[in-house]
């Protein structure tokens, strides 16, 4: 049988991110919650998490906290319907959310403030590629993801989004600086680009849609989706934005599109288990209608 004192002391660690603050919210003593960790994973014959600043949670370690969220979720169900109970709930259930960038940069944090308005359910939002954002419910550490893959993951639910709109921006200094005799390939392949992380190819994809080969610029390398909009209107770089972000630089002057009318439509996906869709519902449906009045529909 599961030691639920140990559980939660591996889930506390990974919550607040050292065995201190996980003491602390445990209102027992750091060696306590030491000693509790190791002879789980002593008994289990794993490690459950992986020591630093902060402590993360190994895979394994991961679907234990996972597990505690829903004993959590299932404490406060219980204790609504038999008040007699008492508080027995460790406190407020968290979310496990896995969303790209650019969804949490322009649409996703309104989705999630209608429905955090009517519950008191926490969030954990994990920021990745849209592609791989479904590798997180594979790995059991979210419960849903905003993905650009429709493929549903075992045992989730798959629901189109819509499609969210890029355009390649530029300063028009930039463009005067490396474009002066047209956006060539010749000219690309001098011009710097920002790139999010080495997940993300879509300014290389780009540009083989649009010159028939990749140029391969030069990169900054710039994990932000607003520093993105920011680095291109001081002319560091130039690189694709969500149209959303930039459509009133474009109208103010501020940024250029390099080539006019050559957008890239990322469509999304939002992916969740089937135990989430039944215990959240409205989460799903906040998700849907703020995405739908605010994506590409086609």
């Amino acid at each position: 049988m599961l030691d639920y004192n140990a559980a939660a002391a591996v889930a506390a660690i990974v919550r607040t991110g050292s065995f201190e603050k996980a003491a602390k919210a445990l209102n027992v003593t750091p060696s306590a919650i030491s000693q509790r960790v190791k002879q789980l994973e002593e008994r289990m014959g794993a490690v459950l998490v992986e020591r630093g600043i902060p402590c993360r949670a190994t895979d394994k370690g991961a679907w234990l906290c996972r597990h505690m969220e829903l004993v959590g979720q299932l404490e406060n169900e219980l204790v609504a319907q038999i008040p007699e109970l008492g508080d027995v709930s460790s406190g407020p259930v968290t979310v496990d959310v896995a969303v790209n960038a650019d969804s949490l940069g322009t649409w996703f944090l309104p989705a999630m403030a209608g429905f955090t308005g009517r519950s008191n359910v926490m969030f954990n939002i994990a920021v990745d590629d849209q592609d791989y954002t479904v590798d997180w419910l594979k790995r059991g550490r979210v419960l849903a993801a905003v993905t650009s893959m429709p493929k549903p993951a075992a045992g989730c639910t798959v629901t189109a989004l819509g499609h969210l709109r890029y355009v390649s921006t530029a300063s028009p200094e930039f463009m005067h600086r490396y474009f002066a005799d047209g956006v060539t390939a010749e000219a690309m392949s001098q011009a710097p680009v920002l790139t999010f992380n080495n997940k993300d190819t879509m300014q290389e994809d780009w540009l083989v849609a649009n010159f028939g080969s990749d140029p391969t610029p030069p990169t900054h390398w710039l994990p932000s989706t607003h520093g993105f909009v920011d680095a291109c209107i001081l002319g560091i770089g130039w690189s694709l934005n969500p149209i959303d972000l930039v459509a009133a630089h474009i109208a103010a002057g501020r940024l250029v599109e390099l080539v006019p009318g050559a957008t890239t439509d990322i469509p999304l996906y939002w992916q969740v288990s089937r135990w989430a869709q039944n215990q959240f519902p409205e989460l799903t449906r906040r998700v849907v209608d703020t995405a739908k009045s605010s994506l590409l529909q086609r």
